[in-house]
């Protein structure tokens, strides 16, 4: 399995706390799974503006140390970026990270309001090659108003990101809900685990699957946990 959103460099946003966390979730993820994590820091103007030197020199700096522990998992660099009417400029000028060096980006959305400009951001993203993925929409009071908006956003040319969490009620029932709606409209292109502290999400994992699977099947599970990500891993066409 590969992890499409996790937040676990340390002391960059309101993820890992040390680099001791770090190891400690980068354990549970192999654990339960995962061979390789994208580690999709929070990029929020204003408050949390890592640049993208630093987070790939702690992918790299984190890599060695695990080889040298010998511990069997990929790390791959990239940003889960809050929607800004900045966002053209952020890209012009080199500021925000596509994950893994790919022509696939991570947005996340604001949690109560919709925004008026996603159209033309989601417009322009395509319009230089580049392919958006919705951060957890589940969690979104809008689509969990309306879930059909997620159809819309999917005609539009966006990808979309559900969290394992979602499937345990961690952020709720309505996310619970609307996260089962899609998973049914096989409207869910990838799963991460949104992992912000060790001994959280990824203990959870294997509960989150078995209802996953129970829901969808082995086939969709293992395409939206493993295949698909592997596509955004090689920057392969959609």
């Amino acid at each position: 399995m590969i992890d499409m959103h996790s937040h676990i460099i340390p002391t960059i946003d309101d993820g890992s706390r040390s680099v001791q966390e770090t190891f400690n979730m980068i354990n549970e993820a192999k654990n339960v799974g995962f061979t390789d994590i994208i580690m999709t820091s929070h990029f929020l103007l204003d408050h949390y503006e890592p640049t993208t030197d630093e987070l790939i020199l702690w992918k790299k700096n984190l890599q060695e140390m695990l080889d040298n522990k010998n511990i069997d998992i990929t790390l791959h660099s990239g940003m889960e970026i809050y929607i800004s009417n900045m966002l053209e400029n952020l890209i012009k000028d080199k500021r925000v990270l596509t994950l893994n060096d790919s022509k696939y980006m991570l947005i996340e959305l604001p949690l109560a309001t919709k925004v008026n400009y996603l159209d033309y951001v989601l417009y322009y993203l395509q319009a230089i090659s580049i392919k958006p993925i919705i951060a957890h929409p589940e969690r979104y009071k809008y689509v969990q108003e309306n879930p059909e908006l997620v159809e819309e956003y999917i005609e539009k040319g966006a990808l979309m990101q559900c969290n394992y969490g979602s499937m345990l009620d961690l952020y709720g029932r309505n996310a619970k809900k609307t996260l089962k709606t899609l998973l049914k409209r096989q409207q869910v292109h990838f799963l991460g685990s949104d992992c912000h502290r060790e001994k959280s999400i990824y203990l959870k994992i294997p509960e989150s699957i078995k209802k996953i699977k129970k829901m969808v099947g082995d086939t969709y599970f293992y395409k939206i946990s493993t295949e698909n990500p592997k596509k955004v891993l090689n920057n392969q066409e959609w």
